[in-house]
């Protein structure tokens, strides 16, 4: 983030928390929809749109944790080279 721990990285850090919670949350609720195996068409699509939104969160989560392990590591002069 730029600031080592500041206020703008926790507030990074609890949006982040809050978007992996809420996509387990999601996967809670695809997997009970699932297992009824009495979801309309109707639903199914709703859960698929809900599932792209959070698994996109999720990849930008994942693409900002990976790109602030790449800057720790290049300060310290070892570890992941980037791509």
């Amino acid at each position: 983030m730029g600031d080592d721990g500041g206020r703008v990285s926790r507030l990074a850090d609890r949006i982040e928390s809050i978007q992996l919670g809420m996509a387990g949350g999601l996967l809670d609720h695809a997997a009970d929809l699932l297992a009824e195996q009495r979801a309309t068409g109707g639903e199914l699509r709703y859960l698929a749109s809900r599932l792209s939104e959070s698994l996109r969160d999720v990849k930008r989560v994942a693409e900002s944790r990976g790109a602030r392990l790449e800057q720790t590591d290049s300060s310290s002069g070892g570890g992941i080279p980037a791509s």
